[in-house]
């Protein structure tokens, strides 16, 4: 609340005026900050195409405001920009024929996936660098062996994908939602 209020010039009391609790305060942020995204837009048919983009809407969300990576999901419930998120999602993969559930799922695992990609980016982690997959990459080929690990010796015997992040981020929530929606 200090934060919040010493960002608009007010005293924190001042704040209870408009906001009973901190947490109304978050989820007030929460919602005004997924107005950024402009949903509800037109799709294009391409489910895959469309969800893509709503996951690189999403990401470039959480680069400009990490702090929402910190927000539990659910832990504020949701407003008028989150109903229009889930909107677009659906709206995304209505050339599916598959049941609304089973896509509102698909959107919630979209969420997730994206938040977990920003987290890691937003983390400075080891992992998250070409230096730190190099590393990473090192110590692998140091203790794997067929003989301890033979599952992970034959995966990483196979050629390495030497893809940009953003292919792999692509990528990996594309079969994601394949996946989880029984699709190609």
């Amino acid at each position: 609340m200090r934060k919040v209020a010493t960002a608009l010039g007010a005293g924190t009391a001042s704040l209870y005026r408009y906001v009973t609790t901190r947490d109304e305060l978050v989820a007030l942020m929460v919602d005004a900050v997924n107005g950024e995204l402009g949903y509800p837009r037109p799709t294009t048919g391409d489910w895959r195409a469309d969800v893509l983009a709503i996951g690189a809407d999403l990401r470039a969300l959480y680069r400009r405001h990490p702090w929402l990576l910190d927000i539990q999901p659910g832990a504020t419930g949701i407003g008028p920009n989150g109903v229009a998120y889930l909107e677009q999602g659906l709206a995304a993969l209505s050339p599916l024929d598959r049941p609304a559930g089973t896509k509102l799922e698909a959107v919630a695992m979209l969420s997730g996936a994206v938040s977990l990609f920003a987290r890691d980016e937003a983390s400075g982690a080891s992992g998250a660098t070409p230096d730190g997959r190099a590393a990473t990459a090192r110590y692998l080929a140091a203790v794997v062996t067929p003989e301890t690990y033979p599952h992970l010796a034959e995966a990483l015997s196979s050629p390495p994908r030497d893809a940009p992040a953003e292919d792999l981020f692509e990528r990996m929530l594309g079969n994601l939602l394949a996946g989880l929606l029984g699709v190609r």
